[in-house]
């Protein structure tokens, strides 16, 4: 039996992902950062870990739980994120320094820790969840926008530096998917963001806010969060995945326009959405 490490399921993507997964005959290891929804992972049947992927000391002791159980490790879906909002003049150092921490930092912490084992046993699979943002940027996503670019550049110079290996690296670019990510991004956002004080104070309140608390999911192109899971599971499948997967015509649309329109159509074309 496969089984593989999940980062961030206590809901959305990674909680579907795990379920998937699980009812498709892999051994889950179903990972969250806070211990109420471990419980929750556990009430649901699933060998559930504490991971922040911020503390390096609970991505070692999962890892080792792990060897304990199973002596192996097939793949490790690095899934937890956030996304913060906000114009990147009115993001201070440290609020892009907790994204990267999060979104970047504690992928790499995860990822270094799985290629040690990788390395021993000859195989493995890496699956990063970049985004369609990790193609294109969107104004106001400043922060999420670089932490994805950054997946996006360490993830093509890996699959370099795995080539002739049995070792796969494959980055998950999604569009819109229905999950927490906005409710999250709201709470990053009040938090965050010196909305009275900023330069675009009408247009978040205007605009990025009654979206971001619109609980209605009717941005263009949305899909499930089966679509990411669906992906996983035929990556887990595959004897040869592929580098990149899109999910959502969004991400098929707009890394399309990436390719053939000038950086200057590009950027008159993103600055309506």
């Amino acid at each position: 039996m496969q089984n593989i490490l999940i980062t961030g399921c206590s809901t959305g993507i990674g909680l579907q992902t795990a379920k998937t997964l699980k009812d498709n005959g892999y051994k889950v290891y179903a990972s969250a950062r806070d211990i109420e929804d471990v419980n929750s992972l556990k009430a649901l049947g699933f060998e559930a870990l504490k991971i922040d992927v911020t503390k390096k000391e609970e991505i070692s002791q999962a890892l080792k739980y792990i060897l304990n159980k199973d002596e192996k490790l097939d793949a490790v879906f690095n899934n937890a994120g956030y996304g913060q909002p906000g114009a990147v003049e009115d993001v201070s150092v440290e609020t892009l320094k907790e994204q990267f921490e999060t979104n970047f930092f504690g992928l790499h912490e995860v990822t270094l820790q799985a290629m040690k084992i990788f390395r021993a046993q000859g195989y493995g699979k890496i699956i990063q969840h970049s985004s369609v943002l990790g193609i294109i940027s969107l104004k106001f996503r400043g922060a999420y926008n670089a932490s994805k670019y950054a997946i996006e550049g360490l993830a093509d110079t890996m699959r370099q530096e795995l080539m002739g290996t049995n070792i796969f690296i494959s980055s998950i670019n999604t569009g819109p998917v229905t999950s927490k990510f906005r409710e999250n991004a709201l709470k990053k956002f009040n938090k965050n963001i010196d909305i009275e004080n900023s330069f675009f104070k009408d247009t978040y309140k205007k605009e990025l806010k009654a979206r971001l608390e619109n609980d209605k999911d009717t941005t263009p192109f949305n899909l499930p969060a089966t679509s990411v899971a669906n992906v996983i599971l035929e990556i887990m499948k595959s004897n040869n995945p592929k580098p990149r997967y899109y999910v959502t015509k969004a991400t098929y649309i707009l890394g399309f326009f990436k390719r053939v329109l000038s950086t200057r159509l590009l950027d008159k074309l993103l600055n309506r959405i």
